[in-house]
């Protein structure tokens, strides 16, 4: 992992390859809109932090910023949930990349919009690399009662 530039009084950092931002829960749409700002609409985003790290709550602010309606929820044992017309939310926790190819979702990455990948393996980012998907990465660290969001681009 890339070393962190250090946060700014403001709890942002932002370098031409990395967004760095400091939040809790009732500024997470400040990592949301930096997501929608940097991201391009068609992407693959790795999620990546530990279990209860604030994934899916990530998914479900993005999902309210999208305009989504109705709850959205992990999909441990769907695999896949569709929200509205562009946002798809992937639950791999466990599952090799070649149980993945051999279910079919990979082929959902051909769907405009962006796909977010709970737990996405190397293999599954050097896929996404290989066949021209633009890859980013957004890693929750815990930070005190709060949140460092990581959002940074893999294709470099």
């Amino acid at each position: 992992m890339k070393s962190s530039p250090p946060l700014t009084d403001n709890r942002q950092t932002t370098t031409d390859d990395l967004i760095q931002i400091e939040a809790g829960l009732e500024d997470l749409h400040n990592v949301v809109e930096a997501m929608v700002d940097r991201i391009p609409a068609e992407a693959v985003i790795s999620l990546r932090g530990d279990l209860a790290a604030g994934k899916t709550t990530l998914v479900q602010a993005i999902a309210r910023r999208l305009g989504v309606e109705g709850g959205v929820s992990s999909p441990t044992f769907s695999l896949q949930h569709r929200y509205g017309e562009r946002l798809y939310h992937y639950d791999l926790y466990r599952k090799s990349f070649d149980e993945v190819a051999q279910l079919g979702l990979l082929e959902s990455f051909e769907e405009p919009g962006w796909h977010l990948v709970e737990w996405a393996d190397d293999a599954l980012k050097a896929f996404c690399k290989t066949a021209g998907y633009p890859l980013w990465q957004v890693t929750i660290l815990p930070h005190e009662e709060r949140r460092i969001y990581r959002i940074e681009s893999l294709d470099a």
